[in-house]
């Protein structure tokens, strides 16, 4: 059966078009119909042609826009959008979005939370498809755990984890309520389909210059299709993230060490052959931090301005705050000395320098200073502790830095109780090795030293 095409309009200039796409087409079932509105464009001496391709299958029409990146030597033009403006135009418009995509971004998880608000959508639902296989990194897992346990208390939506298998489509399902003849239901409207994962809403170094493209659709069963495979996904494939306990986290770089001259790190040969040279000397170092409710308790009780949140004390200079990652690591008596006073055996001694091999495979050289050796530090740099333990923290999306201590009235950028306990550790573990290290004619101890879950904490 031979194929007709009636043309809307037919302009002059595209009758060869015409016969062209007429010959092309000759023998096509009958009941599938094309038809092409092309719309020419002048601007200046340029000419930009749009073309929307309009498909009638059966009787029903498909509607399909192609969307873009917009990364040089590739940008946009005039009559060209992007994903991310596609979906933020889609998400102002809609009562519920429902999003499957393999990977997340934190930057990506705490925009959509911002949207969520500004726009005040109604209900949202955001299913993870690739993690509980390969691993989720730490904060991209914090910051979607935090988002989950908001919308779930105000009734707004969930974040789930796919289970079953790793999931690597990119859905995002737009829908609008209207009105039935008994109640009111809601009727997606709207998708994006493509390659980009989530993290294309707001795009930072890690995907600045990936170019993905998408389309986006309307068409009704289309979209029903794609409303199932997300019923499906959730009913039979996921689970809300907090349920999902036995997913391995991924460890993410501390940047906070970078570029510190006086820090290196070691390949993971190296820090295994340290490790097996562990002897039985090692010391609990319990972390001080004062509990959330007590981040405002300045009674020297609560640690609120000691040990890792000494940079809440009074600055050294009128002019010029603590550095935020500056710490004072004051180590309980019970742990360096015996009942009677004097210290316990293998415990460094005072102001002599030896060589830390951290968990995570960072090297630099502490001592032991003050009175009765009670305080633990880097060497020539007391910020240097606290960028590998709170750069951790900071990297697992626990906390942000903050630029000026003495303008963070509300103290969130202070260390708490909880922020340790959501990491899983709460003491450092200063482990002796039977290794030395001989640098500059100089001979120095080689010790361990880990952030662990450990004892509670031990009273001054």
């Amino acid at each position: 059966m031979s194929l007709s095409i009636n043309w809307t309009m037919k302009p002059t200039i595209w009758t060869s078009l015409y016969e062209n796409w007429k010959h092309s087409l000759e023998g096509v079932d009958a009941s599938f119909f094309v038809r092409i509105a092309v719309i020419w464009i002048e601007k200046r001496s340029n000419y930009v042609i749009l073309v929307v391709f309009e498909g009638i299958l059966h009787g029903r029409t498909i509607y399909m826009e192609l969307l873009y990146s917009n990364i040089l030597p590739l940008r946009t033009t005039e009559h060209q959008r992007t994903i991310a403006d596609c979906f933020g135009e889609q998400l102002m418009q809609a009562d519920r979005v429902d999003i499957a995509v393999g990977y997340v971004s934190r930057a990506s998880l705490e925009e959509i939370d911002r949207l969520a608000d500004e726009l005040h959508v109604a209900h949202i639902v955001l299913t993870i498809g690739m993690y509980y296989i390969e691993g989720m990194p730490e904060s991209a897992y914090r910051t979607a755990m935090h988002l989950n346990e908001k919308w779930m208390r105000s009734g707004v939506g969930e974040v789930r984890i796919v289970k079953s298998f790793k999931y690597h489509g990119k859905v995002y399902l737009f829908s609008k309520e209207r009105a039935a003849i008994e109640n009111r239901e809601t009727i997606p409207v709207s998708a994006i389909i493509g390659s980009a994962n989530f993290g294309v809403i707001k795009p930072e170094a890690a995907n600045l210059r990936q170019y993905e493209t998408a389309v986006l659709v309307e068409e009704p069963q289309v979209l029903q299709d794609t409303k199932e495979l997300i019923q499906n996904l959730n009913t039979r494939c996921s689970d809300n993230i907090a349920n999902v306990t036995d997913m391995r986290l991924v460890r993410e770089l501390n940047v906070s060490l970078t570029g510190v001259d006086t820090v290196s790190q070691i390949p993971q040969a190296d820090l295994h052959y340290y490790e097996s040279h562990a002897t039985a000397v090692r010391f609990p170092l319990p972390v001080k931090v004062p509990a959330y409710d007590e981040r405002m308790m300045d009674d020297n009780r609560h640690y609120t301005k000691s040990n890792l949140n000494v940079c809440y004390a009074a600055p050294r200079s009128a002019r010029k705050p603590r550095d935020w990652y500056e710490t004072q690591f004051t180590v309980s008596t019970s742990v360096r000395c015996e009942p009677d006073g004097t210290p316990k055996y293998g415990y460094p001694q005072k102001n002599v320098p030896f060589v830390v091999i951290t968990d995570d495979g960072y090297t630099f050289k502490c001592h032991t200073t003050s009175q009765n050796n009670k305080q633990f530090s880097a060497v020539g740099d007391e910020l240097i502790l606290g960028r590998w333990l709170k750069g951790r923290l900071v990297a697992a999306g626990l906390v942000t830095p903050v630029n000026d201590t003495s303008a963070d009235h509300d103290r969130q950028g202070m260390i708490t109780k909880e922020m340790l306990d959501e990491y899983r550790c709460n003491s450092l573990l200063l482990t002796k090795t039977d290794c030395q290290i001989h640098e500059d004619g100089n001979t120095f101890d080689v010790w361990l030293l880990s952030f662990k879950e450990g004892p509670e904490d031990e009273q001054e």
